[in-house]
């Protein structure tokens, strides 16, 4: 990856804008994965576009669709922009529970509970962050169920999609009959190929969707940049380096499992994905104030489980996927 942007950088050419939808060799590298690992066979130049990470890629794909006053339905804990995102654009935010005691599935039950007559959209995350969980596909499929019959539409961020353990099965919800024409899948480098500092994400959609996401595209996310779309396309015609980082990534998840389930007060599931672990502290007192006193007397840093849904309280999240350098002078302990 990183020879790829550098000798493209002696070019001269990434100091020029790539089109706004993206690198076209990119998009052609992105639909061969996409039927490799996900069971979809898109058309690249119709159904995929870059974008400069997942985060925005998130915001955009909800963009089309969401109106003021329109609900969206987020399982609670989940990804915090996945609730900030629709209220930015003037909908409301619907909080779904899911329970440590069903592994933080989805219940369809309380889907149906919430549903009214400004539901517009479900926004997903799986694997979810930060429960690490994995949706199985009994659940999912009675997810699709309900979107169908309720005309709704899914949008699914898939980044921690490329690092899962002990061979439980993915689903695509865009592969799942009925789905590819409401489903809006966002997908991100960041995670599993440890290359956010790049900022590349990518969206896929069917082609009605994509006609509007495409031409919004200047306007509102620009062109992804040029030399990081040029790492991107490297990384993912040879990402056999994904699985070393798994490997190291296994090791890690089951030693924080071993040491915060021997605290007493502390428990926490088996990760199931990605490199973060969801810690139950609700025994010891308020997450806000737990939080405070690990920076304060650990100098360990971790996040607060109130960020991620009302379920969230009473839990960290703890990240253990890289070691982090810092210069003295920015962090003095």
């Amino acid at each position: 990856v990183e020879e790829a942007m550098v000798d493209a950088l002696k070019t001269g050419f990434p100091a020029h804008y790539t089109h706004p939808i993206g690198n076209m060799e990119l998009k052609k590298a992105v639909a061969k994965k996409l039927y490799k690992y996900n069971g979809m066979k898109v058309d690249p130049e119709r159904n995929v576009l870059i974008t400069p990470g997942s985060d925005s890629g998130l915001f955009y794909a909800m963009l089309p669709f969401i109106e003021p006053g329109d609900e969206v339905m987020v399982p609670d804990p989940s990804y915090p922009n996945n609730f900030l995102a629709p209220r930015i654009l003037g909908g409301v935010t619907i909080p779904v529970p899911l329970h440590e005691r069903d592994n933080y599935q989805p219940d369809i039950d309380e889907f149906k509970k919430r549903l009214t007559n400004k539901t517009k959209m479900v926004v997903l995350t799986n694997p979810n962050n930060p429960t690490t969980t994995v949706f199985r596909k009994e659940y999912l499929s009675k997810l699709a169920d309900f979107i169908i019959e309720n005309d709704l539409i899914l949008v699914v961020d898939q980044a921690f999609e490329n690092t899962i353990f002990d061979g439980i099965e993915f689903v695509n919800m865009a592969a799942i009959p009925g789905m590819w024409e409401r489903t809006v899948s966002v997908f991100s480098i960041s995670k599993g190929m440890a290359l956010s500092g790049l900022r590349v994400g990518y969206i896929i959609a069917c082609d009605e969707i994509m006609d509007s996401l495409y031409g919004g595209a200047v306007s509102v996310i620009g062109a992804t940049n040029t030399v990081a779309q040029i790492g991107a396309i490297a990384a993912l015609e040879d990402d056999d380096f994904i699985n070393k980082y798994n490997e190291i990534h296994d090791y890690r998840r089951k030693i924080t499992y071993e040491i915060f389930n021997s605290i007493p007060g502390v428990s926490m599931l088996k990760p199931e994905s990605s490199f973060l672990s969801w810690v139950n502290v609700s025994e010891l007192g308020d997450s806000t104030e737990i939080c405070s006193y690990l920076i304060k007397e650990a100098k360990v840093a971790v996040n607060d489980g109130k960020a991620y849904g009302n379920q969230g309280a009473g839990h960290i999240r703890v990240v253990h996927g890289a070691k982090m350098i810092y210069y003295k002078t920015m962090m003095p302990f």
